[in-house]
């Protein structure tokens, strides 16, 4: 496989001459030696509506090399930034992220993996604080039939459109979290729009312990709570109940369709990255949980510019209730 070529002025030369007697692009490549991607990329980059220009390509190439942001190297105060973040359960795509939106020495997310793993092969122990630890992920399923049919569910296709579009702060999913022995649970409740996310310990996964779980924690927000979407498990049969104190509407998933609420899904899964599998529940006090709850909430998203769910989550509310 060809690597890719810096091209010269003298190459684009030969790509416009190439081009102009109606030469294809893999043509072009085979002639100069060069890959097909290298041919590609450079007439798509740079081109000027639509025409190709040698002397106009090498102007644009040499301002983006220019300009294009420079990686830094490791430096000792680059690193401990990284450990620090790293204790805060910032993976690396989120620590690079925000460097770069702070304007601090910026490295990739590639570079921050690299320097982790270069560790742990000299006996290092940062790669542990990565969130999956490199286990491998084992998809989990759902036994629909022996859950049984909710009474009166109403199902998520019968859900207003505006909820898909992840604008709107106040559409919530929700679901629990078992504990070991399935005994005690955690009742979790993510914002699709905000990924600001709630949580409480119970005793049970009963439906009416998670009932009323479900309107102590939304009951302070009924303002704003549009929505609120689940999967089919019982422990949400008492779903009428909770509609009516939040004055809200409640919906279901589809069986067998976890993509539908992918988001408290994915939530779950972090949550797990401090209560695994296996953890007895009535061992964990509930100041845990909120600390659990703080560090999610605090912790830089992607998805949100690089912005915490918590500023996001409050700059919304605070908009909605000053309109």
């Amino acid at each position: 496989m060809r690597k890719f070529t810096q091209l010269t002025l003298k190459v684009r030369y030969q790509i416009s001459a190439y081009t102009k007697v109606g030469y294809t692009q893999i043509q072009i490549a085979n002639t100069l030696g060069i890959s097909q991607s290298t041919v590609s990329r450079e007439i798509k980059r740079n081109s000027s509506e639509g025409i190709y220009k040698p002397e106009l390509a090498e102007q644009f190439s040499f301002y983006r090399h220019k300009y294009k942001s420079k990686h830094l190297k490791l430096t000792r105060k680059v690193m401990n930034y990284i450990k620090d973040k790293l204790k805060l359960d910032w993976s690396p795509e989120q620590i690079s992220g925000v460097m770069k939106l702070q304007k601090l020495s910026y490295v990739s997310h590639e570079t921050i993996y690299q320097y982790i793993y270069k560790n742990k092969c000299h006996g290092g122990k940062l790669y542990l604080m990565l969130r999956h630890k490199n286990k491998k992920y084992h998809k989990r399923g759902n036994d629909y039939n022996s859950r049984g049919i909710i009474k009166n569910r109403v199902s998520i296709e019968k859900r207003p459109k505006v909820v898909e579009y992840k604008k709107r702060v106040g559409d919530f999913e929700i679901d629990t979290v078992i504990g070991k022995n399935h005994i005690g649970a955690l009742v979790t409740i993510v914002d699709r729009a905000t990924k600001f996310t709630l949580i409480k310990k119970v005793d049970s996964k009963k439906a009416d312990v998670v009932t009323q779980a479900l309107i102590d924690m939304l009951y302070p927000i009924k303002a704003i709570t549009h929505t609120i979407t689940s999967d089919n498990g019982k422990e949400f049969a008492y779903h009428e109940e909770v509609s009516k104190a939040l004055d809200t509407k409640f919906y279901f998933a589809n069986p067998y369709h976890s993509w539908e609420r992918g988001l408290n899904e994915h939530t779950n899964g972090l949550i797990r990255q401090y209560l695994p599998k296996q953890t007895d529940f009535t061992k964990v006090k509930r100041r845990e949980i909120r600390e659990i709850q703080n560090r999610l909430n605090n912790r830089p998203r992607k998805s949100l510019g690089y912005k915490t769910p918590s500023e996001v989550f409050y700059a919304k509310v605070a908009k909605v209730l000053t309109a």
